[in-house]
């Protein structure tokens, strides 16, 4: 009997012992911190800071020792002696060894917040090569939405990828020149604080086109000091950036940001190029943990493109490598982005996360893609138009429980997107001036309501992530052309989620991913009944692993499947995106961040992808332009004295251009480099792209065309080449 006594008497003293410890994270300024780590060296428990730099951390006893790191700053080790503590950090050098690789299912992020941290972004074309295993293209003036390249993905402008800027979609559907077209040139590159990116379709809050992956940016709630960049350099270029503080207290933030940017670029006939941002942020927290931030964002750009020229025209003389066939290409672009979010603590463990934003953007594009091909007299140019409305609403729900040695996260979900385009055009035009025939014309109305679960089930060292995500589709288009016929239809889908993770301990864990994505077809094709899959599927599967075998080395490795229903094909004679058959890819993935020493930091990410169509017969089944390897790595410099620079290098292996693999789209690989110097207020740098002045094809496209005087046409490769080598100065004030 008295050892039952003792046994009952030992529970109810760890009873009361056990805690819920709670608090706030702060800068050495006293302005909060997002994404603290915080672990009880005892239990293995481990909590993180919201964007208010608050935390909650259970199953916590008097004496415990609680160690508190985050990138950039000092790490801490404080004896817990209350259920509620404040604790303030500062800053340090970049450590490699405070980064914990066991952080939950969005574990790639830590990974980009290295890169980040080591490599800040010089221009708006390096936030999406943050991205590993992530290659970009321009092949029109600079203006135009860059061509994706992901996991053995042709994406185009972005049919087979998410993206995001602070839950605001940049993907539009139905667009003019594309299905999912992602132009992030309204995103001013030196605002982005974190990168959050996955491959793959296993996330339920990412919805249609995440079937590759998604990117999601997130811009500065606040900045560290104000300042003013200028940058000169080859081409004619020049770019102004000035970022202003307004208000910068731990209660509320605020600022302005604009930036310019000039260049003529290095063809014949000048690019004339010109882009202007804007943005203005404020943000507001409250006594009782809630957040307020409203953002508004306003880009517009106008350029020349000399476009993709064939090979045969350069090897004959016709033209140099940077000369056109057609030089009224190019066009011009705008947006405006208003975004509202207030997070609302409901309680302790019950946040309510809600959104709401609106985008007006027009589009107008010229382009020659067969010169004359289909009109021998007049030429093939087109011009793409568009002006789009885009309206969206989101609010999530996130609670958390804890019972017995389980812990329980839910997330509710819902919310609606909807796209109102006017006007939306292909026509055949000469000059850029005459409308020769309008072959397409109408109104376009997308709506997309959907709702969503995901659960976080912690089991010790396992930790289950089932997840539901149902999504419904109202497609409308009204053809002018037609006397305004319209047609409709509308559809919906289930997209579950089953992903594992296994925590070894800090340092290791390993995933198993498995989920439905999905992307959406172009309305027009959809009402056009040329197809029968509205919202074709996406099936796939990741093994992963993320492993730190010494403090300062950092790996991670995946071996992947991905099935799509329906893929979608580019067609070089017309200038649009089609649907086309099944298809299957793998692929590995492989990525090392080391830090030598104090100030040296090594990365590179190499990738093997395998693709191939299912419905066509073996020679005549490959996927044109998916990249089957490539490699990005370099060193980076950080705060040597008052030195910071990198040298970093990209390789994309040569890759089928047709289905039968007779037309090759050459690789390349390209080295670039920077270096900076800081002394108290000023900063000056040098930027270099293609240090060794290699020839290289930025864009390739297997294209019929013919030129004036030719008989017959031919096809072949269609380029547009890659900067040759460029250099730029920066000098940068901060006050």
């Amino acid at each position: 009997m008295k050892i039952f006594y003792a046994i009952l008497l030992s529970l109810f003293t760890t009873a009361l012992c056990a805690q819920t410890l709670k608090g706030k994270i702060f800068s050495a300024a006293n302005l909060p911190l997002e994404d603290v780590y915080l672990q009880n060296q005892r239990t293995g428990k481990h909590a993180h800071t919201n964007e208010a730099g608050f935390f909650l951390m259970r199953e916590v006893k008097h004496g415990d020792s609680v160690r508190i790191s985050l990138l950039g700053y000092r790490p801490l080790v404080v004896v817990v002696k209350g259920a509620e503590m404040n604790i303030s950090l500062s800053s340090s050098n970049i450590r490699l060894d405070e980064v914990v690789v066991s952080e939950g299912v969005n574990h790639l992020s830590s990974v980009a917040a290295v890169d980040i941290a080591t490599t800040p972004v010089n221009s708006a074309q390096e936030l999406l090569r943050k991205v590993p295993g992530l290659f970009i293209g321009q092949h029109a003036g600079g203006g135009k939405a860059e061509q994706l390249f992901l996991r053995g993905f042709d994406l185009d402008h972005g049919t087979d990828i998410n993206i995001s800027v602070d839950g605001m979609p940049v993907n539009m559907v139905s667009h003019a020149h594309g299905q999912g077209y992602a132009d992030l040139h309204f995103l001013i590159p030196e605002l982005v604080e974190k990168i959050d990116f996955d491959k793959g379709p296993y996330h339920a809050d990412k919805g249609n086109l995440a079937t590759a992956g998604y990117v999601a940016f997130q811009t500065r709630d606040r900045l560290e000091n104000s300042s003013l960049n200028l940058e000169g350099g080859r081409f004619n270029t020049f770019k102004g950036l000035g970022m202003i503080n307004l208000v910068n207290d731990s209660r509320q933030s605020a600022y302005l940001a604009g930036s310019y940017i000039k260049t003529d670029g290095p063809f014949e006939a000048s690019q004339d190029f010109k882009r202007l941002n804007l943005m203005g942020k404020y943000t507001r927290s409250f006594a009782n943990l809630d957040r307020l931030s409203l953002s508004a964002m306003h880009f517009s750009s106008s350029w020349l493109a000399s476009g993709q020229i064939p090979q045969r025209a350069v090897d004959e003389g016709l033209i140099g490598r940077f000369g056109a066939i057609d030089p009224n290409e190019g066009g011009k672009t705008s947006r405006t982005n208003v975004n509202l979010q207030y997070d609302h603590a409901v309680n302790e463990t019950t946040n309510l996360k809600s959104s709401a934003f609106y985008s007006r953007y027009d589009f107008e594009l010229y382009s020659n893609f067969t010169f004359f091909l289909n009109d021998p007299v007049n030429g093939d140019q087109i011009r793409q138009k568009e002006g789009r409305n885009i309206f969206g609403f989101q609010s999530v729900l996130d609670k958390k429980y804890s019972s017995g040695g389980a812990d329980l996260g839910l997330q509710f979900g819902a919310g609606v997107g909807g796209d109102v385009v006017n006007d939306i055009e292909l026509s055949h035009t000469l000059g850029r001036s005459a409308t020769l025939e309008q072959i397409q014309f109408g109104n376009v109305s997308e709506w997309n309501p959907y709702a969503f679960i995901n659960s976080e089930i912690e089991l010790g060292k396992l930790l289950i992530n089932p997840a539901i995500r149902l999504d419904y589709f109202s497609f409308a288009y009204t053809d002018h052309l037609k006397g305004n016929l319209r047609r409709s239809t509308a559809k919906a889908t289930l997209s579950p989620k089953l992903n594992f993770l296994y925590n070894q301990n800090k340092n290791l864990q390993f995933f198993l991913k498995l989920g439905k994505g999905f992307h959406s077809n172009d309305s027009r094709v959809v009402i056009a009944q040329t197809t029968s899959d509205i919202l074709p599927a996406a099936y796939g599967a990741d093994l992963d692993v993320s492993w730190k075998p010494a403090p300062r080395l950092i790996l991670n490795a995946a071996l992947w499947y991905l099935y799509l229903q329906q893929e979608f094909v580019y067609v070089g004679d017309e200038g649009v995106i089609e649907p086309s058959g099944r298809t299957s890819r793998k692929g590995v993935d492989f990525g090392v961040r080391y830090q030598l020493n104090n100030w040296l930091f090594l990365n590179g990410d190499i990738t093997y992808n395998h693709g191939r169509a299912l419905d066509e017969p073996g020679g005549a089944n490959y996927i044109p332009l998916a990249p089957p390897f490539t490699f990005t790595g370099g060193l980076s410099i950080k705060d040597l004295g008052r030195f910071s620079g990198s040298i970093k290098s990209r390789y994309l292996a040569s890759r089928p251009a047709n289905e039968d693999n007779s037309i090759i789209a050459k690789g390349y690989f390209i080295t670039d480099a920077n270096i900076h110097y800081t002394w108290k207020r000023f900063t000056l740098g040098i930027i270099t792209e293609n240090i060794f002045n290699r020839a290289w094809n930025e864009t390739q496209f297997a294209t019929e065309s013919r030129l004036s005087g030719e008989s017959q046409p031919t096809e072949e490769i269609h380029f547009t080449p890659g900067t040759p080598f460029n250099i730029r100065g920066v000098l940068t004030v901060r006050f």
